[in-house]
């Protein structure tokens, strides 16, 4: 198969890293990040190379050595969806019930959109040309137009709702609380298919590799399944890191990703007709959600310290100044 020179000599270097046994990631910065609440989903924006992370109350937007860049105000901010030839962005705000449409150069708001109960994940099909938000309590994905920053459709899946990913007339969303992948048709606009995941407990992270239908989804009993897009048939199930939450491609490395709680990035490579793990990276506690920048290859993850928690917690409370962005580059 014809690859682009720059990607086949990428992938000639990591075939050979492979062979030896050699690091194929690596930590290359730590940089801290303002502000002590939770946080969600990370959204890399090639467009302008800037980092948006979910941040409690705001979308904090960064560059990537982790320089605070300006914020988008958000009331229980999950997610960010770029529409970059619209110079918009959608962030979803689970306390408010609402996706705010802001300008992308200036980051000022320019419309609050209602939408159902807890909206979370949110993504922007290029294909449809919508911004997709998943509403966990309620149920529903919602498509809005990025023109008229109005809700066009509103597909009710008997659910909580996870991420999505995207393909030409589908959509593809993370049932979790039914360990299952619901196909959305979007042209109709309609349901086209449930697909039940066997040995996947509570799916979270979803991401697609669009040149060969092949979808990656992670699953809270640490484990990522690797889908045929076109019939949902299992390839290939892979170890994880304990407490993965969020699912990354990199098109130019071929690798996918698994960010885990427990504090390791799980490599995933292909091998033979399957899948399996390259390697699992360090990185720290807490870190579980991540982008990737698919120009530089580099990962980002975001990570606090805790302590420990109270009786009757289930989680401690955050240290302050401990938030931070951690990268991670190809080893050379």
């Amino acid at each position: 198969m014809y690859m682009p020179v720059q990607k086949s000599i990428i992938a000639a270097s990591l075939l050979s890293a492979l062979a030896f046994g050699q690091t194929i990631y690596k930590q290359v910065g730590t940089y801290p990040l303002p502000g002590d609440g939770g946080w969600d989903y990370l959204t890399y924006d090639t467009s302008s190379n800037r980092i948006f992370i979910a941040h409690g109350t705001s979308i904090l937007v960064v560059d990537p050595e982790g320089k605070k860049l300006g914020e988008v105000p958000a009331n229980g901010a999950h997610g960010t969806a770029i529409v970059a030839d619209k110079n918009l962005g959608f962030s979803s705000n689970g306390k408010a019930g609402t996706v705010t449409a802001f300008d992308l150069k200036t980051l000022q708001p320019v419309q609050e959109i209602k939408v159902g109960e807890n909206p979370d994940a949110i993504i922007y099909d290029q294909f449809s040309r919508h911004v997709l938000v998943m509403n966990g309590r309620s149920k529903e994905v919602m498509a809005i137009d990025p023109d008229t920053k109005k809700v066009d459709a509103t597909i009710l899946l008997d659910g909580k709702l996870e991420f999505a990913a995207a393909a030409p007339g589908k959509a593809y969303v993370n049932v979790e609380d039914k360990g299952e992948i619901a196909v959305i048709d979007t042209k109709t606009w309609k349901k086209a298919a449930t697909w039940k995941l066997a040995d996947c407990e509570e799916p979270s992270g979803l991401v697609m590799n669009e040149n060969n239908d092949t979808l990656f989804t992670v699953c809270g009993n640490s484990k990522m399944l690797v889908i045929d897009a076109k019939t949902g048939k299992v390839i290939s199930t892979v170890k994880t890191g304990d407490g993965t939450d969020a699912a990354g491609y990199d098109p130019g490395t071929a690798y996918a990703f698994a960010s885990n709680g427990e504090g390791t990035l799980t490599v995933v490579k292909k091998d033979g007709k399957g899948y399996t793990v390259a390697e699992n990276v360090p990185s720290a506690k807490s870190a579980r959600t991540m982008t990737i920048d698919p120009n530089t290859h580099k990962v980002f993850v975001v990570a606090a310290d805790f302590n420990p928690p109270a009786e009757g917690q289930r989680r401690g409370t955050m240290k302050p100044g401990t938030f931070r962005l951690l990268v991670f580059a190809l080893a050379k």
